[in-house]
């Protein structure tokens, strides 16, 4: 029987210092909150990680200089130039389900793979070289944390796998070259704006996201479709579940919904949206298997859900599909597909 998400008032706060411990026992007891965690919120804080303080510094220091350079010089990097959906995303380019248009400007970067990779060479969508301005520090800025954040990642990854009840690296197999992408986002102060529902809900893609933010404005959907706030904390990321585990869990993890509020206040944030190798097939795992579930979540291409997501949410990749010059994959979902708005829409 699925395990829906609680009416939670606030985001749970698990320590994942133990998921560093050479002691299999301090693994598995924090796997246990972590599995609690996404099980009960699908949106958690983590805390005693080992990202460390200068990298997230640096990362929003050389985030507030691009973002802060003329609106001309900044589009000489427009992500729609791009190959491998990298560079600078204009206030207006992304259009949530419902056609709204998102107020906020991104810089997207990714794993940075050189032209003669195997699979770039492929046209394997989403993988690619990354975009680097021309600021000096930049790309050692934005690199130095992607890594960092990346181990977390994996480190997470491994968590849930003992959570899961599988073999601690299981879901290494699917990490060899992921296209998880880091991205750098801004929310403009606008003094006439009102407290009030900004960026449309909707959930991430890959398997979970790893978030950095400066300022309140996060909402998440609870398990009776209450909107909860979801402010920072000092020293701490907020992890959410997406779709992919959504579908190897049968549900039982939810994508959970969130938007962020239109906010009278200047933010930052920065998601590494952690995702496994594109042509990864997710079905639910052995255990989660129940013909319930496996009539609903029938398998998915990991990368293929990913770009179709994405090219139903970027105008210069929605253009490109009107010319004809791409195609969405075969049973690509629509925007919303997945996640707690999507059950209670039911």
């Amino acid at each position: 029987m699925i395990r829906t998400h609680t009416g939670f008032g606030a985001l749970p706060i698990v320590d994942v210092g133990g998921l560093y411990s050479e002691d299999v026992h301090e693994r598995l007891a924090t796997a246990r909150s972590l599995d609690r965690a996404a099980r009960d919120a699908g949106f958690f804080y983590v805390t005693n990680h080992r990202v460390d303080h200068t990298l997230q510094t640096a990362l929003v220091e050389h985030a507030q200089r691009f973002f802060a350079a003329p609106q001309a010089w900044k589009m000489r990097y427009y992500i729609g130039h791009s190959t491998a959906h990298r560079g600078y995303v204009p206030e207006g380019e992304e259009v949530f389900a419902g056609g709204k248009h998102d107020r906020k400007e991104a810089f997207d970067t990714g794993r940075d793979l050189p032209l003669d990779d195997p699979d770039v060479k492929a046209g394997t969508p989403m993988l690619g070289p990354n975009v680097w301005p021309d600021q000096a520090g930049f790309r050692e800025a934005i690199s130095g944390y992607y890594d960092a954040a990346f181990d977390l990642g994996r480190r997470l990854f491994r968590g849930f796998s003992l959570a899961l009840g599988l073999p601690e690296t299981h879901f290494d197999a699917y990490l060899h070259k992921p296209p998880s992408q880091l991205r750098l986002v801004h929310y403009p102060f606008d003094a006439s704006a009102e407290d009030a529902p900004g960026i449309g809900a909707h959930t991430d893609y890959e398997c979970f996201t790893i978030l950095l933010p400066t300022a309140p404005g996060l909402e998440v959907m609870n398990g009776d479709g209450r909107w909860i706030d979801a402010p920072p904390i000092e020293g701490a990321f907020i992890v959410n579940i997406g779709d992919m585990l959504e579908v190897w869990t049968g549900g039982n993890y939810v994508a959970t919904s969130h938007r962020v509020r239109k906010v009278t206040q200047e933010r930052y944030s920065f998601p590494l949206f952690f995702a496994c190798d594109y042509r990864t097939v997710v079905a639910p795992l052995p255990q989660f298997a129940t013909p319930e579930a496996c009539a609903k979540y029938p398998p998915l291409a990991a990368g293929e859900h990913l770009f179709a997501q994405t090219a139903l949410s970027f105008t210069y990749l929605k253009r490109r599909l009107e010319r004809g010059e791409l195609a969405l994959p075969d049973g690509s979902m629509q925007l919303s597909s997945f996640g707690q708005e999507a059950r209670n829409a039911v």
